[in-house]
């Protein structure tokens, strides 16, 4: 019966009428809604958030009931074509990805990209129930590329990632639990409230998946990590979350063609938690966060080092009122990185021994909803990587990327979102040479 059910939805939903349900099959679902409220939450939080950004306010999801499961189909698809004018051929020592280098000599070159924004193209398929008074969900995700920028290279170039995978299981009383792969805890409200998370930001370089947007322009990327979290119940709008997750490899460049890898094989998981406080007062809304991560790097093969506990915290903040949104954050680690977790997050000390290099930085942004729905929106952000102190650090090691980016995103439907972006992209190193990006990117992103 229920997979007849099922097939007959679905048959519904690929000729587009699923809007013709029944009212009584449309308020069973909105009974299972209220019903799965914390649960549903926890499973589209990425979404919420994404939705939260921007200019429209559209509900995202098609909901299929389907015996005691309610289903949610939901996502997004982007497209933005990009112009890259970059100035500068100088070093820069890292393993994050940094402003795109121009022709030698200094002279600058400009070239375009088609490609998504920030976030990938996105369908996500989740189901939640309630069984043996435990709301009961699984999301499983899958993000396909836009771009292709090589003959015949169907499948090669954008690819496609799988990010999501998980469930979670718990009830309004105690909070719940996560199991499987999904955002990071660690840095997640940073790139949550990212205003480049609708648009392009920085250049990856060549067209993949995703753009950079502010992921190592004013914070590291949280990441999709498999993990282990619970999460406890909204109270009075503290929430906190802990748990474990995958421990990534440490890797950090030591010269321009010479890196180092710590040993995959760790013992310990990475360790990460966050607390979070959100507020209402009349018009005034807002949320304040803090994070953290520790985690153990692995041994190098014929280095000492001198500490082997990576961490990073970070504090940050998030108000709104009468259509102006402000945010600020800041963040700092040692061993812990630039850009990804665990990228350069070690230097030479001497020929034989790595020390801890010091990472830290943040970003400021102001947003504005005009009477026409549009948001109108600018930010500034660094990143920012210290040298290990040692006598054999590398002299072009990157120093620091720095980006400023101006934004306009109109609400075309109360689904589809036009976009505009410029950005002016620094990056550093610690010869105080530089190399220099201006981007400019128009698209669209539509969420269901």
């Amino acid at each position: 019966m229920l997979h007849n059910s099922f097939t007959f939805l679905m048959k519904l939903l690929v000729i587009g009428k699923v809007r013709e349900l029944s009212h009584q099959a449309i308020d069973e679902v909105l009974k299972i809604n209220r019903r799965n409220t914390m649960n549903k939450n926890i499973k589209l939080a990425v979404a919420g958030a994404v939705l939260a950004l921007t200019a429209s306010a559209a509900n995202a999801g098609i909901v299929i009931p389907a015996g005691d499961w309610t289903l949610d189909v939901s996502g997004n698809v982007n497209a933005y074509t990009t112009w890259v004018k970059t100035e500068g051929n100088n070093a820069m020592t890292s393993k994050s990805i940094t402003a795109d280098a121009g022709k030698a000599g200094n002279t600058g070159n400009t070239r375009n990209m088609l490609s998504n924004g920030l976030l990938p193209n996105f369908l996500s398929i989740g189901g939640s129930t309630r069984q043996n008074d435990l709301d009961v969900a699984f999301t499983i995700s899958i993000q396909p590329g836009s771009s292709h920028y090589t003959a015949l290279g169907v499948g090669a170039d954008g690819g496609i990632n799988n990010r999501q995978a998980f469930i979670t299981f718990g009830d309004k009383s105690w909070g719940s639990v996560l199991i499987g792969k999904n955002l990071g805890i660690f840095a997640s409200d940073a790139i949550l409230n990212d205003m480049t998370l609708l648009g392009v930001g920085a250049s990856a370089g060549n067209p993949g998946n995703t753009t950079l947007g502010r992921i190592g322009y004013g914070y590291i990327y949280a990441d999709w990590k498999p993990q282990i979290s619970y999460t406890t119940p909204n109270m009075n709008g503290f929430q906190a979350t802990v748990g474990i997750s995958q421990n990534f490899v440490s890797t950090s460049q030591t010269a321009s063609a010479t890196s180092i890898t710590a040993s995959a094989v760790n013992a310990a998981p990475a360790y990460e938690g966050k607390a979070s406080y959100s507020f209402a007062a009349n018009d005034v809304t807002g949320k304040v966060w803090v994070s953290g991560i520790a985690q153990k790097t692995g041994s190098f093969a014929g280095f000492s080092v001198d500490e082997t506990i990576a961490y990073g915290g970070d504090i940050g903040a998030n108000v709104n009122f009468s259509g102006l949104g402000l945010t600020g954050y800041y963040y700092g680690g040692s061993g812990i990185g630039h850009q990804g977790q665990g990228w350069d997050g070690y230097g030479l000390n001497t020929a034989t021994s790595l020390k801890q290099r010091d990472s830290d930085g943040g970003y400021v942004q102001a947003t504005y909803v005009l009477p026409t729905k549009t948001k109108v929106g600018v930010s500034w952000g660094v990143s920012n990587l210290d040298k290990s102190g040692g006598a054999s650090e590398v002299a072009t090691l990157l120093k620091s990327n720095e980006m400023w980016t101006a934004g306009v995103y109109h609400p075309l439907t109360k689904h589809l979102n036009l976009v505009a972006e410029y950005s002016h992209v620094t990056s550093e190193n610690h010869q105080s040479a530089e190399n220099t990006n201006d981007l400019g990117s128009l698209g669209a992103i539509l969420f269901f």
